[in-house]
């Protein structure tokens, strides 16, 4: 494992086990803070590969965009 671009990325391997599990590195685990028992969401595309994302990070991003369409409807109704 190693850091890139001053510690805002890493980049390292993992093995698949028998039961198909993985172990996050420590430096990614800490980079992200992932501790033990959070939810991640695997997003996943034949063409374009895996992404592990922490769940809490997809609800933020859901409430974001949650909240712009109704700020936009919102402002079109008063017009």
């Amino acid at each position: 494992m190693f850091q890139l671009d001053n510690e805002q990325s890493t980049l390292g391997t993992v093995k698949v086990g028998e039961r198909g599990q993985i172990v996050i590195p420590k430096e990614t685990r800490d980079l992200f803070d992932i501790k033990p028992g959070d939810n991640l969401i695997i997003l996943a595309n034949k063409k374009s590969g895996i992404v592990i994302v922490k769940a809490d990070r997809i609800k933020e991003f859901a409430k974001e965009i949650l909240e712009k369409i109704e700020n936009f409807e919102d402002n079109k109704k008063s017009k």
